[in-house]
């Protein structure tokens, strides 16, 4: 019931179109506050799988437990005893909605399955054209972008440029001191861009293959 409620929330939010603003969650966390644009236009099942998580509550308390300079931080799925948190149903992959994994943007990890991804996202930290979508085979698949940081990416590069080393289930890229989100809501007004991150909404113009020593099949 939940779920078609925040669905029905995104489907007015795409067909009021330019009348109505993009929802924005704000995540804080023991190190700063990050404010997240989301796009239901461009993923609008991811988005409402994500706006459904941040209204049960589910990312407070969980970790950023994936942290990786130059490349990505990921986190929604681990308390910091690493506990796993029961999450809902996989959400379908719509990674081939033209976004790009650029600097900035948000999109969701999953297992090696397109269509595997639940709770936990990551942050891109560089331009990581080998994470877009390229066809559809699951080496090439991609990772579904649906939001990019625009208040406080100078917190994710701080995150991502901690020390890191092994940690619970994982054998290395977890920070040494727990980043925790300590809240995610529903932001209430539109934040200002100052974060100077590269916009999303660009069509993904290469359809070459991406060498396999390159893929991150790992990143779920």
């Amino acid at each position: 019931m939940k779920f078609r409620l925040i669905m029905i929330i995104v489907s007015l939010l795409i067909s009021t179109g330019a009348l109505a603003a993009n929802p924005q969650v704000k995540m804080r966390t023991n190190l700063g506050e990050i404010v997240l644009e989301l796009y239901p236009d461009k993923a609008p099942k991811t988005v409402a799988n994500f706006l459904q998580y941040v209204s049960s509550g589910h990312y407070n308390g969980t970790v950023f437990h994936r942290s990786i300079q130059k490349f990505v931080i990921q986190g929604g799925g681990f308390t910091p005893e690493f506990q796993y948190k029961p999450t809902l149903a996989p959400v379908p992959n719509e990674a081939a909605n033209g976004l790009r994994n650029e600097p900035g943007t948000l999109a969701m990890a999953r297992a090696y399955d397109p269509d595997s991804a639940t709770a936990q996202f990551f942050i891109n930290l560089d331009d990581n054209k080998f994470l877009n979508h390229h066809r559809p085979h699951p080496d090439y698949y991609g990772y579904c972008v649906f939001g990019k940081v625009v208040i406080g990416m100078d917190i994710a590069k701080k995150i991502g440029g901690l020390p890191t080393a092994a940690g619970g289930p994982f054998t290395a890229d977890v920070p040494v001191e727990p980043v925790v989100i300590e809240e995610m809501t529903l932001a209430t007004e539109s934040a200002t861009d100052n974060s100077r991150v590269a916009e999303a909404a660009k069509p993904v113009k290469s359809h070459k293959k991406t060498p396999k020593s390159k893929k991150d099949k790992t990143h779920g």
